[in-house]
């Protein structure tokens, strides 16, 4: 895709005009990642406020913020920020007036854990089916089946929290459509066994998700920015796969979307965090194209497929480290948005650096970090930090980080003010 005002291919600094027709100052997004910062009731604090208005600093044209729960009972961890029935619209419009700052987009991501949420939140998730997870117990529990009613709590769940962002003062929103949690799990045969008209073929199991984005859009309008993330693959095999992928993004362009954002994998197969799960990667994509660009962005191989029916700019978040890569990535039209996550976790003024040429090379922070199953934790006490007014320090062990982490989330579930945890 070119430049918006010249024939020109697109560059990092080249503006971006939606379909809806809201206009992203520049082709960098600021990756959604799950921060951790709410109160006991799950509402946006000042912790918000300092985090994003750092970012919003940083030069990209679009932050998108961690998952915003659309359900209390079902979160991916005690501190999300959740819009149910809590409150907190003012502490809301605070943090959307500081994320949005400095000409930058700030998009609400909006998703339910399903599934995926922790034994510490809830010991009874909820699924389309009664699959478990195949990791520790300890962690998740078995869960129940939801019942029809349920599901289509689940909508207008979706567009409820959608009008509160937009009436806050978010610039858009993205549906959270990939990583394993509800709407992901619906569109997977291996977790969606169902057999009414919300499970067996494809085109039933992507109803959940194509119902979610046409509530968001009568929630929201036409001229506000709607984004869905989406697996190119879960990487397992029986699973969602890249052919299902593909089918989906042309429903999804049938429905107006504004941008798609491609990931991979979920808890089992953690492929959107480079790693592998216990069971071997299923690739069903065939032979691909070796680049050193696809060595580097693991998931541009699904995404030149997807781009042949996509109808909305597409936007790819997976490894991206070399300022090269990136602008090659979007000269050559492979995608329109180029999404970083963690080096943005220490360095937050990495998107202006990588626009203005001060920065070649993002630094990979995941290479010192010992042991490597740390990582998470680590990036994860970098943005506890900067919520809390401190500086990033690369400096911690991974050791340290798991010890922090773990203490920080047991402290955090043990202040959570849990909504009543039975059938509505």
């Amino acid at each position: 895709m070119t430049d918006d005002h010249t024939t020109e291919p697109a560059t990092l600094a080249s503006p971006l005009t939606l379909p809806c027709g809201a206009v992203l100052a520049n082709r960098i997004c600021n990756a959604a990642m799950t921060e951790g910062l709410a109160d006991p009731m799950n509402r946006a604090m000042e912790r918000h406020v300092a985090l994003y208005g750092r970012w919003a600093e940083g030069g990209a044209g679009l932050n998108l913020t961690g998952n915003v729960q659309v359900d209390r009972r079902y979160m991916e961890r005690p501190g999300n920020v959740a819009i149910d029935g809590n409150g907190g619209h003012q502490e809301l419009a605070a943090y959307a007036a500081a994320g949005s700052a400095h000409g930058t987009h700030l998009w609400m991501q909006i998703g339910h854990a399903g599934r995926q949420t922790p034994r510490r939140v809830n010991p009874e998730p909820v699924a389309p089916s009664a699959v478990p997870l195949a990791l520790p117990e300890a962690a998740f529990g078995h869960p129940r089946v939801l019942e029809a009613a349920e599901i289509e709590d689940v909508i207008r769940r979706f567009a409820h929290v959608a009008a509160a962002a937009r009436e806050t003062g978010f610039t858009g929103v993205q549906i959270h459509s990939a990583h394993g949690y509800l709407l992901s799990e619906f569109l997977s045969p291996l977790v969606n066994r169902r057999t009414d008209r919300w499970g067996g073929d494809l085109e039933n199991r992507a109803q959940l998700l194509l119902g979610v984005v046409g509530a968001v859009r009568d929630a929201v309008g036409p001229d506000y920015p709607i984004s869905v993330k989406l697996n190119s693959s879960d990487f397992q095999k029986g699973g969602f796969s890249h052919a299902d992928c593909i089918q989906v993004v042309s429903w999804l362009g049938e429905a107006g979307i504004d941008l798609l954002e491609i990931s991979g994998g979920n808890y089992e197969q953690p492929r959107m965090m480079g790693i592998d799960g216990r069971e071997p990667v299923y690739a069903d994509l065939g032979a691909v194209r070796e680049s050193t660009r696809r060595r580097e962005a693991y998931f541009l191989a699904y995404a030149e497929r997807i781009r042949a029916v996509a109808r909305m700019p597409l936007m790819v978040t997976g490894g991206f480290r070399s300022r090269d890569v990136m602008s090659e990535t979007l000269a050559d039209g492979e995608c329109d948005v180029i999404g970083l996550g963690r080096p943005l976790c220490v360095d937050t003024a990495l998107a202006g650096d990588l626009i203005a040429g001060r920065v070649e090379v993002a630094q990979s922070y995941e290479h010192w970090i010992d042991p490597a199953k740390a990582a998470l934790s680590w990036f994860c006490l970098q943005l506890l930090r900067m919520g809390d007014g401190h500086d990033p320090d690369p400096e911690i062990s991974g050791r340290a980080a798991i010890a922090a982490f773990l203490d920080n989330e047991e402290r955090t579930a043990a202040r959570l003010a849990r909504p009543q945890l039975v059938r509505p």
